[in-house]
């Protein structure tokens, strides 16, 4: 067995984008429930290659979430009780 063949099984079939397939063009930061299906349970933003985003989307995401942070819309950290 030569080494493509095993490489084209052991590959697994490219994501799609979200955004792209739920045909939005920017990513807004007032929306917050779309948004956080981007955030881990500890806050941080969810790497492309999870969440299937393309690299300019991804851009705009982190763009979105952090303003979304900074006025408050998102938490920084979720579940952090004092």
């Amino acid at each position: 067995m030569t080494t493509t063949t095993r490489n084209n099984r052991m590959r697994r079939p490219k994501k799609t984008c979200p955004i792209t397939e739920a045909g939005i063009r920017f990513v807004d930061y007032k929306d917050e429930r779309f948004l956080a299906r981007f955030i881990t349970d500890n806050g941080k933003i969810l790497p492309s290659r999870l969440s299937g985003v393309d690299a300019r989307h991804q851009r705009q995401l982190a763009k979105a979430i952090k303003k979304a942070r900074y006025l408050a819309l998102l938490p920084y950290t979720r579940g952090h009780t004092p």
